[in-house]
């Protein structure tokens, strides 16, 4: 039992059994299933996936709705919010460690695999014979001629977006403390039109990196590194930026107060950390 400035929290609420656990197995199953029926040219894959992608979704509906009804009824305590900031935030650290995954694996290629490459005299001999131990390399053994994306241009404009999204946030954040919901409506819409904005220039960044830079997946350990670095950031900006439109459209409900808005504050830190991690993208994918 916790006690703060004298108020004892009763309980720590249970919920009742849930549907939603099963549900989304079977929506991951079938993801699964399908992805690889389609990437191995059976018929139904295609429609199995987006079956499993259709389930999933109403999945996450669901459950957020069953949780929202419960916080609006006045369910969680003391106790359970300390349990949601605690979950929360070893989440971003599981998030953390996952982005800290790939950055390694840029690092070990750029700083010892093509040195050691470059290094050893028989590499001309044994992969090819115009290596050039330089990051990134532009040839390769069955590797198409491409070129590097440069910092400038998209990536620094959609740079400016996230900071400016970050400081929005902030604002509507400062807002529903300050019980001005006006601002907090304000710089959550501005957020979320950010974060679509951003979505939308690395749709065109894309676009433009695989038909006019011949930049693909296959580019070598570039290509590899660009498109999973640059394409799960911007799978976190999309779960992001429906976390803000949820947040938003439960804000137009009359949902969070000055004292009890945990739910706010949870895609606030989501937010800051897809931030974080696009300018250290930035820095070590684009720029260096």
């Amino acid at each position: 039992m916790n006690v703060e400035n004298g108020v004892h929290d009763p309980h720590y609420f249970v919920p009742a059994p849930s549907r939603w656990p099963i549900v989304g197995s079977i929506a991951l199953f079938l993801m699964g299933m399908g992805a690889a029926f389609w990437m191995n040219s059976v018929a139904p894959g295609k429609w199995i996936l987006l079956g499993g992608f259709a389930i999933l979704i109403w999945m996450i509906v669901g459950w957020f709705g069953d949780v929202i009804r419960e916080a609006q009824a006045g369910d969680y305590g003391l106790q359970v919010d300390h349990s949601l900031r605690w979950g929360m935030s070893w989440f971003i650290f599981s998030e953390v460690m996952f982005f800290a995954a790939f950055f390694g694996a840029l690092f070990y290629t750029r700083t010892i695999s093509v040195p050691e490459l470059g290094y050893f005299s028989h590499t001309h001999d044994l992969l090819w014979s115009n290596f050039n131990a330089v990051w990134p390399a532009a040839t390769g053994p069955k590797v198409e001629p491409y070129h590097v994306m440069g910092a400038f241009g998209l990536p620094a404009i959609n740079t400016a977006l996230l900071l400016t999204s970050g400081a929005t946030l902030t604002w509507a954040h400062w807002g529903l403390v300050e019980g001005k919901r006006s601002h907090l409506k304000i710089g959550l819409l501005a957020t979320v039109l950010l974060g679509l904005s951003f979505l939308t220039l690395q749709a065109v960044e894309y676009h433009h990196a695989w038909t006019e830079m011949d930049l693909h997946l296959s580019s070598g350990a570039y290509g590899a590194t660009f498109y999973l670095l640059t394409g799960f950031h911007g799978m976190h900006v999309l779960v992001g930026t429906i976390m803000l439109i949820t947040m938003l459209g439960r804000t137009l409900k009359g949902h969070f107060t000055a004292a009890h808005h945990f739910g706010f504050e949870a895609t606030a830190w989501y937010w800051h950390f897809v931030d974080v991690v696009w300018l250290i993208l930035f820095v070590f994918v684009y720029w260096l």
